[in-house]
């Protein structure tokens, strides 16, 4: 229609009306709307429809809402700041593939936003199972205000996907939100061989495009939030390994102090029974040293974590198998060529209807529905094998996340080994040299059973009194030897050393 046509008709619309439509019987509808399918999302779309009511005004001092009294400008450049101003996330709830666009506040924290998610997933997801991660596997930091994540800027600020897991679940089977079919769109999928004039199914085609497009975005959209699951797997999986090498670390640290251990009380053991009926023997001593191997026997079992290791690298090779498989590539070549076919069918009905004489006038559209079915079909076959390979990526998520508690144990319980071994070879070096002590005093006098020790705190006090005393001596001869090296060493007798006077008095004698 030429703009000289549509003028007359347009100017009858009402202050609010934003769309008009024109049916195959000539007659305009208008609408405060706008149409659907469009690529506005859910919380833009009402600012959206205002500001262009305002904007679409017939009356043109009245156009753009007026002045603003508060800022002095029109009414619709407030408007527009407003919605430039927005912050808009898009979540996508992998369980359902069903789009979520929520206004954030300025500082709003994960919380609430999770709080508000619960209430718009369709299995209601409780915060605690929810798990959101951006594209490149990151989850979320509940440190921050998720409008962090947003990008700065106009560019992408209305595309940012956030990738909303259920924790809870590892096996995700649907059902899953299908995009809607236009009406328009349903008709001619119903009604496939009717003949409509060529003018009514380019407005029919155009939205057939649109749809087999959407599909392909919807597609695109479930394979980022597999990929972003699979990068979290990988940094768990890093993160798994890390532990894994800290653990065997402490593993061999244990294993070379319990085999020291083990060495040092067996020579004590086979000295001791060398000398037992002949030297020193204390009954309750040998049995501490026999308890003290028999634990470090126990304590071997503490270092060996070999079935862990076992568990991770099944783990590691299942990791590499996922990266590996056909299905974690995108696969929507198909979908693709079939986006690319509806573009071009739609571009031949519109060089039809440029045509000064169309054939006929008038055509079904057969092509343009085998085209829709086919993307269908393609895009559940795409979906079940991506669902697929999810839920084996979340499997090997879970089995990472119950590893990491086995492994906190295994640590835990090797440092707690450790200290038990290193606290049985100090308390066997005092007792030896309690027994060298005892030996030395004893100076090979027959030696009693030792079946009384002081305690610990006597021995310490004896041994420092020792100690204290010694010192004494030692300071006191270093004393003695400086103030004799004090003397002219002039003043001792050298008369030896000279041959004549030794000569003579050999002579003598």
């Amino acid at each position: 229609m030429q703009p000289v046509q549509w003028t007359s008709k347009v100017k009858n619309k009402g202050p609010k009306d934003i769309m008009a439509v024109e049916d195959m019987n000539g007659e305009v509808r208008f609408s405060t709307r706008l149409p659907y399918p469009n690529n506005i999302s859910r919380p833009l779309l009402e600012p959206v429809e205002s500001l262009l009511q305002m904007l679409l005004l017939w009356d043109p001092a009245a156009r753009g809402g007026g002045q603003d009294p508060d800022t002095n400008k029109p009414c619709y450049y407030s408007a527009l700041q407003k919605i430039l101003n927005m912050k808009v996330i898009h979540v996508l709830d992998m369980t359902s593939a069903q789009l979520h666009s929520l206004v954030l506040e300025p500082e709003e924290s994960l919380h609430s936003l999770q709080l508000r998610l619960e209430t718009h997933t369709q299995t209601h997801i409780a915060p605690l199972s929810q798990e959101l991660l951006l594209e490149t596997g990151i989850s979320l930091d509940p440190r921050w205000p998720p409008s962090h994540c947003l990008p700065e800027g106009l560019q992408g600020w209305d595309s940012s996907i956030v990738f909303l897991f259920d924790k809870s679940l590892t096996k995700y089977s649907g059902p899953l939100t299908a995009r809607p079919l236009p009406d328009s769109v349903n008709f001619i999928v119903r009604e496939t061989k009717t003949q409509l004039p060529l003018s009514a199914l380019r407005k029919v085609w155009g939205e057939a495009v649109h749809y087999v497009c959407g599909l392909k975005e919807d597609y695109i959209r479930l394979y980022q939030g597999q990929r972003a699951a699979m990068l979290s797997l990988l940094r768990y999986n890093t993160n798994l390994t890390r532990f894994k090498n800290l653990l065997f670390s402490q593993s061999q640290q244990l294993r070379a102090k319990l085999a020291f251990f083990k060495t040092s009380i067996q020579h004590d053991l086979e000295q001791y029974s060398k000398q037992r009926h002949n030297g020193i023997s204390s009954e309750k001593l040998l049995k501490t040293w026999q308890e003290n191997e028999e634990k470090a026997d126990g304590f071997m079992k503490v270092a060996d974590v070999g079935y862990l290791d076992e568990e991770i690298v099944a783990l590691h090779s299942e990791i590499v198998e996922l990266q590996r498989s056909p299905f974690a590539r995108k696969q929507g070549d198909v979908m693709e060529q079939l986006e690319g076919k509806a573009i071009e069918l739609y571009k031949q009905l519109k060089d039809k209807c440029k045509s000064p004489d169309p054939p006929h006038g008038y055509s079904d559209s057969s092509d343009m529905v085998r085209t829709i079915l086919q993307t269908v079909q393609n895009q559940d076959r795409v979906l079940k094998d991506l669902y697929t390979h999810l839920s084996t990526i979340l499997v090997c998520k879970q089995r990472i996340v119950d590893l990491f508690p086995k492994l906190e144990r295994a640590v835990e319980n090797i440092k707690t080994a450790e200290a038990a071994v290193m606290l049985m070879q100090m308390k066997r070096q005092k007792e030896f040299w309690y027994l060298l002590k005892i030996a030395c005093a004893q100076n090979n006098s027959p030696s009693p059973s030792l079946m009384q020790r002081p305690t610990e705190s006597e021995t310490v006090h004896q041994l420092l009194d020792e100690n204290q005393h010694y010192l004494s001596l030692l300071t006191s001869l270093l004393q003695d030897a400086t103030q004799e090296m004090k003397h002219s060493i002039m003043e001792e007798d050298w008369s030896w050393t000279q041959y004549g006077a030794v000569e003579a008095e050999s002579q003598t004698l």
